[in-house]
């Protein structure tokens, strides 16, 4: 950044970009972003002024862009409470049965396998905040969420962009500033959308119907402190849309990669037929012995960053680092993307290799937490604002893979000339979060085996389940949410 009186010097890796009337920090090292928002995160715990995304499109009630005050404070302990790593290991039971269903999907309709992916992540989502589970991937609800993701291209558009950087231009008329308009439908959609799925979760919570979930806590903490539906729904909804996109887009990444570099799919199914053998699939159990697999998530995240800019941070007050000054109120981003391609760090780092985390046994919350310099990934943020969902996140991303490796092969599909098509991997789509643009691609299982196993497996799952609502009959011992419960309502 540039020093007061000085030149700016974009070449750095920290410097600064005086757009309007904000100033804006731009972290593009390991060790920059470890110094500045981890070090001393409480002082960049806050989010800048976001008036199409936070304000008009949000309500101000999302919480990824939150500013750091009370109430922002008090759902991040909530959040804690249900998805610290105590917490995390107890949902396996969730994460297993969802994952078991995907399976059969990719085995029975692989033609759209991306719908699979994304009804596994967000149901397990659906159980850990509202209680209930999505069992059909043309849910309404599922169609929604993801057609909410029009919010992150909106919230990072040049439009909403220009009104932040220019405040006055907030004031015009919305015939003028037609972005506006659009963002006050988009939030009368998705609010409307979000309290249904609230006071469904609500009501099940008053009468005894729903299963232990976030909700639980969220009520309580509604009752004590009296905020509205609309608040709760937008903290439940908001924690929803976290927790199903971005891992559906990395295992669409990963399987995008493999179809690249087949080597890697090889070398990823060698080291599970030899671990785990042919009759049975892999478990969470055997985490620690399949370490290729883990570098596998580790390559996924940093090769294809779900959130290539982070979420930016605020400054509270004026610092300095290094003999530079941001201002009180400036914007530092994070940025993902340089980083994760830095090939000092990276070498070839558009290659997909995750034999470059070899020797690496580290979780992600422990590589995170842990030296800047081996730091595997920085998707999940800095600081206090580190995404609480990166436990969970890992232990998704583990059984996906290390099962899709497991069960399936997969090959590019042919084109029209008769030859295997050509994927180009830098084509991503999307705003603050990004996934590959949409392609196809051929899945067959590995044997009869293994599909007699996935069936039997996904069988075995589903008889857990009640056959009318697929909900489960009973709810999996030793789930870590409150104990508390309200009082059931009067007939």
């Amino acid at each position: 950044m540039a020093e007061r009186g000085e030149k700016l010097i974009i070449s750095s890796p920290v410097f600064s970009l005086q757009l309007g009337t904000k100033t804006m920090i731009v972290l593009s090292s390991d060790l920059a972003v470890k110094d500045v928002l981890d070090k001393r995160s409480g002082n960049y715990s806050d989010r800048p002024d976001m008036f199409i995304g936070q304000k008009v499109a949000s309500g101000d009630l999302r919480l990824v862009v939150m500013r750091y005050a009370d109430t922002w404070r008090g759902i991040h302990r909530m959040i804690h409470n249900i998805l610290n790593m105590k917490a995390a290991v107890t949902y396996t039971p969730y994460q297993d049965l969802e994952n078991k269903i995907m399976l059969k999907g990719f085995l029975e309709e692989p033609q759209i396998f991306l719908d699979h992916v994304r009804r596994y992540t967000f149901s397990l989502s659906t159980q850990l905040i509202f209680g209930y589970r999505c069992p059909d991937m043309n849910d309404a609800n599922l169609k929604e969420l993801f057609n909410f993701a029009n919010w992150g291209e909106l919230a990072a558009s040049g439009s909403a962009q220009i009104l932040d950087l220019f405040p006055i231009l907030q004031k015009l008329p919305k015939w003028l500033a037609p972005n506006v308009k659009y963002a006050e439908s988009l939030f009368k959609k998705e609010s409307a959308h979000y309290l249904r799925m609230w006071m469904r979760a609500k009501e099940g919570l008053r009468n005894g119907d729903s299963h232990p979930c976030f909700c639980n806590d969220l009520l309580r903490a509604q009752e004590k402190e009296n905020f509205t539906d609309a608040q709760a729904s937008y903290i439940s909804g908001s924690l929803l849309e976290a927790g199903s996109d971005t891992t559906a887009a990395t295992i669409y990444g990963f399987i995008q990669a493999m179809l690249v570099w087949p080597e890697v799919l090889k070398k990823a199914q060698e080291e599970v037929d030899r671990v785990v053998g042919p009759d049975r699939m892999p478990t969470i159990e055997d985490y620690e012995n399949l370490p290729y697999i883990r570098c596998c998530i580790k390559e996924s995240i940093r090769w294809m960053p779900t959130v290539i800019l982070g979420v930016p941070h605020a400054a509270i007050k004026e610092d300095s680092y290094n003999g530079y000054v941001i201002p009180a109120g400036a914007t530092i981003i994070n940025n993902v993307w340089s980083i994760h391609m830095d090939p000092r760090r990276s070498p070839n780092p558009r290659t997909f290799n995750p034999d470059r985390f070899a020797g690496d046994f580290t979780t992600l919350y422990q590589s995170a937490t842990g030296d800047c310099t081996k730091r595997d990934n920085f998707v999940f943020g800095a600081g206090r604002r580190l995404c609480q969902g990166i436990h969970i996140a890992e232990r998704s991303l583990f059984l996906a893979i290390s099962r899709l490796a497991w069960g399936f092969n997969f090959s590019p599909s042919i084109g029209e000339d008769g030859k295997p098509i050509t994927y180009n991997v830098d084509d991503l789509v999307g705003g603050i979060t990004v996934e590959p643009r949409h392609y196809t691609c051929r899945i067959e299982c590995r044997s009869t085996d293994k599909a007699r196993i996935i069936r039997e497996e996904a069988q075995m799952s589903q008889d857990l389940l009640n056959s009318e609502t697929g909900q489960w009959k009973e709810s999996p011992k030793g789930m870590a949410f409150s104990t508390w419960v309200p009082e059931k309502t009067e007939a």
